[in-house]
């Protein structure tokens, strides 16, 4: 009997089930005969979740070797009244016929909000399918932190950039949304999470927000790179001259002022604004924060109104689920949520949403972008698996690429913007043909961006 994660109720005490997940062992142990199976790759690594049924635990007569991706395993199953609800006794690893050569509907079908890593060794995707895709010249990463331009220390100081041209011709990318971050000097790192730890002072953040838009600027300057401002520049764009779409990660420069967003749209040319990020702000409740505000505040709802007016692209990223539904309710424009992965089962202060939250931005007709963090996805294969699984979930048209370059604790799959086509190559081959990955690399976005322009 196959047992999926929806299902797990299903299966009775002492059937022969197979179940498939992610392996973690106590220590990250690379071999073990007591272990727990989960349903996807923990966003926190050695972190085990907090609800019994959130994983199954597995029993073996001898040693299995667990990888970093998913497996399958048959065993004895056992319902528990104590500690873990669901075990699995005298597990063994299955390898069945076609795994090796999994659809991606097949390897769906495993379960609902599950990611499977693709197997190592599969056939490679022709390369004149990858080179169809990156020749489209359509490519957008959706949230990015490219040159080092979001470094607070180094803005204050006038350091230096790191090159983001060359890598952007070498892997044929056509355009990033370049984010400066709006609270950075109010935030640091705890206990391995980004947690605010004062108050700003009055007027701070919007004089930090010009030496972090002036940063951006510089660069772009500096990387004889053009910036899109317009729909006739994104219908533009090409990776023989990659551009900028100037951002923002969180709107915290406004300091509750309306009048600074039109001041941002032209003198910075900011064109694409995440309401929140690190501290609740004036727009509205964060993921990784107790709630104040119940969601979106009439001024994070002033504030929609104003970019759906003036042309700028809404982001959602990091905003609660209550802030999302409201924006969605508020907007006349497609909204996006930049970086995210999907989750059956996020946890208090992840960043991670469920199907619920991202049904919601694509019911504005909006993208979802999926990030490349290692934790969660320790290969480009299983990432493109997890890009599958959310497509499946919202359709292939509201799914994006949302890198977060340079701005991940955790390590990342896709290491720059030289990975484009290799991330290509593992789109294509868990199963999306060449017109639907072109669309999630960045097609998606162009789509939103020329919706959300005022022309």
């Amino acid at each position: 009997m196959r047992v999926t994660w929806t299902n797990l109720t299903m299966a009775p005490e002492g059937a022969e089930v197979e179940l498939a997940g992610y392996p973690m062992a106590a220590g990250g142990a690379r071999q073990a005969r007591h272990f727990l199976l989960l349903p996807e790759a923990s966003c926190c690594p050695g972190h085990a979740p907090r609800d019994p049924s959130g994983a199954v635990e597995i029993t073996a007569g001898q040693s299995i070797t667990l990888g970093n991706g998913a497996m399958r395993l048959r065993g004895t199953w056992r319902v528990c009244l104590d500690g873990w609800r669901y075990q699995l006794h005298d597990a063994q690893p299955i390898d069945p016929p076609g795994w090796r050569a999994v659809t991606r509907r097949g390897l769906l079908a495993a379960g609902p909000l599950m990611c499977l890593a693709a197997p190592e060794g599969s056939a490679a995707a022709e390369p004149t399918r990858v080179q169809a895709v990156i020749a489209a010249g359509s490519a957008v990463d959706i949230h990015s932190h490219a040159g080092g331009i979001a470094n607070a220390l180094r803005i204050r100081a006038g350091s230096g950039y790191s090159a983001i041209t060359a890598p952007m011709r070498r892997g044929g990318m056509a355009a990033i949304c370049l984010a400066m971050v709006s609270d950075s000097p109010t935030h640091h790192v705890v206990d391995g999470r980004i947690r605010p730890y004062r108050t700003p002072d009055a007027g701070e953040l919007y004089a930090y927000g010009t030496l972090a838009f002036g940063r951006i600027r510089a660069l772009v300057e500096n990387e004889s790179l053009r910036i899109i401002a317009r729909a006739a520049d994104m219908r533009a764009i090409s990776h023989a001259a990659p551009g900028v779409i100037i951002a923002a990660e969180g709107a915290d420069f406004l300091e509750g002022r309306i009048d600074r967003l039109a001041e941002a749209y032209d003198r910075w040319t900011l064109r694409h604004l995440q309401l929140t990020h690190y501290r609740v702000n004036e727009l509205g409740d964060i993921q990784t924060e107790p709630p104040e505000h119940r969601g979106l505040t009439d001024f994070g709802a002033e504030v929609i109104r104003a970019c759906n007016r003036i042309g700028i692209v809404v982001d959602v990223a990091h905003g609660t689920l209550d802030l999302v539904k409201r924006a969605a309710a508020v907007t006349t424009k497609p909204l996006v949520l930049s970086h995210t992965s999907l989750s059956n089962r996020p946890g208090p202060t992840s960043r991670q949403i469920t199907a619920e939250h991202a049904k919601i931005v694509a019911g504005t007709g909006g993208v979802i972008g999926v990030w490349p963090l290692a934790s969660v996805y320790p290969t480009l294969p299983a990432m493109a698996v997890g890009i599958a699984r959310l497509a499946d979930v919202v359709g292939v048209e509201h799914v994006g690429l949302g890198s977060d370059l340079r701005g991940l604790l955790g390590g990342t799959v896709f290491a720059d913007d030289d990975a484009l086509p290799d991330l290509a190559e593992a789109l294509l081959q868990t199963g999306f043909n060449e017109p639907d990955t072109v669309k999630i690399l960045g097609g998606n976005y162009a789509r939103v961006f020329n919706a959300s322009m005022a022309e």
